[in-house]
């Protein structure tokens, strides 16, 4: 241990000391200007404007300035097809060259989505679906129906749409509505072999109402007879709304 210090008061020890500090002073130096020269220090550029450019212009843009890019897109109903919505880093944002900017852009192709079930749903209720659909409502055609306001039917190009059917985001939507008063004029339904409970049943699911029932022959049981004959006939023409049918019933 005694010739340890001894050995560090001698010239050679300061003279070794002084040039361990001096190689790793140039050791360190050297790093430091190679990670500047290889980092580009202190030579950013300011990322340019792409926000609102279609993606052809943007990639001109990017490529002339020396930048990398990676696309992405998304759809956007009434969007322009190919337009820059979204870039990171933003604009004027100082960045070294050759850094990936990334962009988002309206997609060309609209996705598809499966058309939801609108028969019977209102008018309020089905347009609020088809714009959570993404879809647009068309043309609204009203037909003689007691269901006021209320979906009968669907139609896209003008041919019926059927629920869970594939259709593009976006696509115009018409529908046939009930005017809440129905037909005026209903056909006479067919009521031979019916019993009178039954007659009266048929009677009220076509808006018609009995009329006089007669019974031919002896009868001994009035809930087995049934209609052998009835006025109007089914070959007659429609009549209106709430028109008596008579009918003439029989045992068999």
């Amino acid at each position: 241990m005694v010739k340890f210090f001894q050995y560090l008061r001698t010239d050679a020890f300061r003279k070794n000391l002084i040039a361990a500090l001096i190689g790793l002073t140039v050791f360190f130096l050297i790093i430091i200007f190679g990670l500047r020269h290889y980092t580009r220090h202190n030579e950013s550029v300011p990322v340019p404007q792409l926000k609102g450019l279609v993606i052809d212009d943007a990639i001109k843009k990017l490529e002339a300035q020396g930048f990398q890019y990676e696309v992405d897109s998304v759809y956007q109903m009434d969007a322009r097809p190919g337009l820059v919505i979204e870039q990171d880093p933003d604009p004027d944002t100082k960045v070294k060259k050759n850094r990936t900017l990334y962009l988002t852009i309206i997609t060309r192709t609209a996705p598809e989505v499966a058309f939801p079930e609108l028969i019977e749903k209102t008018f309020v209720e089905a347009k609020a679906v088809l714009n959570s659909y993404g879809l647009k409502l068309g043309d609204t055609t009203y037909i003689p129906d007691i269901a006021k306001d209320v979906v009968l039917d669907v139609k896209f190009g003008g041919e019926k749409l059927n629920a869970g059917r594939p259709i593009p985001k976006g696509s115009t939507i018409d529908l046939v509505l009930g005017d809440g008063r129905g037909a005026n004029e209903v056909p006479v339904p067919d009521l031979t072999g019916l019993t009178l409970s039954e007659v009266r049943f048929a009677l009220k699911g076509a808006s018609l109402t009995l009329g006089t029932v007669n019974y031919m022959g002896l009868v001994a049981d009035s809930t087995s007879a049934v209609v052998v004959s009835q006025t109007p006939t089914p070959d007659d023409p429609n009549v209106s709304i709430g028109s008596p049918v008579n009918v003439a019933l029989a045992n068999q």
